[in-house]
């Protein structure tokens, strides 16, 4: 068999470990008691199979989720020292036979990036709180700065007697406590640990010589660093391409700053870009460009001899293997795309690409669900992180399965079933696969979702599902049939104001998939994330855009990560869309849209009064009339579920937008769970 893209899948050294390939996994935290034992804070064997699942679909470097040093967070490496060695092992041997290797991530936690723990987790020197400015997170003392670099040590010297291949500092990097230490914008300190670049990296210098002492030279130590931190400001983040301050680590300190980690004795650089006051660079949206930080990783590259990975949203094999090629990259660092599916960089040297599942960029499987409290998995692949328990396997009766309507949810049941070795016909009334999703797959920012429509065809076609399009199927037609799936989705909501009924005034599917928005002024009405999402896409197009929303808030999808929620925020401030809250359109008429706001005295930042006088308990009506050359509506929609209740059976199943309008994952989740056991 031909290896595709030869110097990706070539090997490394990183100090005297070398790993098989040029792919790592970033650190995609495990944090639930089912894959996170709470006794011994080793992983589960639940937890261990999710890495492991990783290593046999390819990846050469496993580098684990972030694991306490300090005891902040109900959890920490030193709690049971005993206990972590013994249970690691198994992870450690499960990715050592597949010739990979694993590096544990050591973290001294948050800083002012705590959420919910002001004053458990110290920062530098008292400084503001990233999710509640109003709350002041307090100093460390050198006492503890002390404590945490003896237990990063402790740490590391754990993760080598359990088998680990070696350790990555978390984090000068995301603005977590480390990276607070480094940058003189956080770092507000005025004795050895603040004030010049030196001090400010003592405590850098300090972790990995503690670390080389205790466990030797030869034991590798990677360190987690951000090239640029694209802060504007205290809780303000800067988009690509915006003129800027830059307040956090700019261009010039940071080739500085990795040079003498290198110094320090780092054996690896594993780089991005960010930090929680930018945290979509860290964490980067669909909104983000490909690739978004490998501009700045190959910067860091030309000043330092070891080992250099990059992530964030790098997904293409074919750039890696070229800038690798090239000497201005060593790894290739992947987080979600790994979780999306396993098999990613086996299908790459294979030159399978069109089989690769491919994440989305969403974020509600992994950090949705991680700051839920639950177990990481991902939104287009439910056994993520229930590798083995949601394995599917060989049905012990094949049966007739028919799958009505072509969406995802559709698509996913009839793949599942296909898989487990049914006979499944899908019939879809239109006269193209993938309903709703291909509306929301237009935008051209949604290239991936694009990418997950054409895996989906693929997979029909693959396995042999028997697709028929243009038809439209009616009661009499699902008998005969051992499992039917009802998957018809859902319409719109329709507004009744006057004048909606004109030419100029759209809903949001038609927008995004056939109607050219020509007008210059447009008012969009509905903030959730698909109205948000239009807004954006016309503003960035030179629309001059008004979002009218009904309720107190915007982009209020459940399950909306920060970084996506807050990129989205500052592209609708970049570009300047007005955002009105509290406010329906009463009527539209001769290009006016004739909106009422209703004012009320929300407490402002510092919870006092935003007025200066009472409003009552009704708000107060505030008129507004808006230029409107277009209008575009987008309020939700209402499940299409009247051939479901006219065959309600015990092997029939509701599945998707036709059960309940959510969102990509809760769609695709509830077709594999439902197919996996028909």
């Amino acid at each position: 068999m031909t290896s595709h893209f030869t110097h990706l899948f070539s090997p490394l050294q990183i100090g005297p470990v070398e790993i098989p390939n040029r792919i790592a996994m970033m650190p995609m935290g495990v944090f639930s008691p089912r894959l996170l034992s709470p006794e011994t804070v080793a992983y589960t064997k639940e937890g261990a199979d999710y890495y492991i699942a990783r290593a046999k679909g390819g990846t050469g470097l496993i580098i684990t989720g972030l694991m306490p040093v300090v005891d902040n967070m109900g959890f920490c490496i030193l709690s049971n020292p005993e206990g972590y060695v013994k249970d690691m092992k198994y992870l450690m041997d499960g990715v050592h036979e597949t010739g990979s290797k694993v590096f544990v991530q050591l973290t001294s936690l948050t800083g002012r990036a705590n959420h919910g723990l002001t004053g458990i987790c110290p920062a530098p020197a008292p400084i503001q709180n990233v999710w509640d400015p109003t709350k002041i997170d307090r100093g460390m003392s050198k006492e503890e700065i002390k404590q945490y670099v003896e237990n990063f040590a402790k740490g590391a010297k754990l993760v080598q007697e359990a088998g680990g291949d070696g350790v990555e500092i978390h984090a000068v990097h995301e603005g977590y406590l480390l990276d607070q230490f480094v940058i003189s914008f956080f770092n507000r300190r005025t004795d050895e640990y603040g004030g010049s670049l030196e001090n400010r990296l003592r405590i850098i210098k300090e972790i990995v010589e503690a670390i080389k002492a205790a466990c030797g030279q030869d034991f590798p130590v990677s360190m987690r660093y951000s090239v640029k931190s694209y802060v504007k400001d205290f809780n303000r983040g800067a988009i690509p391409g915006e003129e800027f301050e830059e307040k956090g680590r700019d261009y010039e300190e940071s080739l500085i700053v990795a040079k003498k980690m290198e110094e320090f004795g780092y054996d690896m650089l594993n780089c991005d870009n960010g930090s929680y006051d930018s945290w979509f660079w860290a964490h980067p949206p669909m909104y983000m460009p490909k690739a978004c930080n490998l501009e700045d990783v190959m910067k860091v590259k030309e000043v330092v001899s070891i080992p250099v990975a990059c992530a964030g949203r790098f997904d293409e094999p074919d750039l890696a293997d070229r800038v690798i090629a090239e000497g201005k990259l060593d790894i290739m660092g992947m987080g979600r795309p790994l979780l999306a599916d396993p098999e990613a960089p086996n299908k790459y040297v294979e030159g399978r690409l069109a089989d690769v599942r491919p994440c989305i960029y969403c974020h509600q499987g992994c950090l949705g669900r991680i700051f839920q409290g639950k177990d990481i998995s991902c939104a287009v692949n439910p056994a993520c992180g229930r590798e083995k328990s949601y394995a599917l396997t060989p049905a012990e009766t094949k049966k007739r399965i028919l799958v009505i309507g072509g969406g995802i949810g559709g698509m996913e049941a009839a793949r599942v079933a296909a898989i487990r070795g049914h006979e499944v016909h899908l019939f879809e009334k239109t006269d193209q696969l993938g309903g709703v999703f291909v509306a929301a797959a237009t935008p051209d920012f949604k290239e991936d979702d694009r990418q997950l429509l054409a895996w989906y065809k693929k997979q029909m076609a693959d396995l042999k599902v028997h697709v028929q399009l243009n038809t439209e199927i009616t009661e009499a037609q699902t008998t005969n049939y051992d499992e039917i799936f009802v998957a018809t989705g859902a319409v719109e909501r329709r507004l009744n104001t006057p004048g909606f009924d004109g030419d100029h005034v759209t809903y949001a599917i038609e927008a995004l998939r056939e109607k050219e928005i020509t007008g210059t002024h447009v008012v969009i009405v509905g903030g959730g994330l698909t109205g948000c999402e239009i807004a954006y896409d016309l503003a960035k197009k030179g629309k001059k855009v008004t979002i009218i929303e009904a309720s107190e808030t915007i982009l209020n999808a459940f399950g909306l990560s920060a970084a996506n929620y807050n990129m989205m925020m500052e592209l609708l401030d970049y570009y300047q869309v007005t955002v009105i809250k509290n406010a329906v359109v009463d009527r539209y008429e001769a290009g006016i849209a004739y909106v009422t706001e209703t004012v009320k005295n929300y407490p402002n930042v510092a919870n006092r009064a935003q007025h200066m006088f009472a409003l009552g308990t009704q708000g107060l009506p505030k008129p507004h009339e808006i230029p409107a050359d277009d209008i575009v509506v987008s309020i939700g929609y209402t499940s299409d579920d009247a051939l479901y209740k006219a065959i309600e059976a015990d092997h029939v199943h509701l599945i998707g937008d036709a059960k309940k309008p959510t969102n990509v994952m809760d769609a695709i989740w509830a077709a594999y769970e439902e197919a996996m056991h028909a």
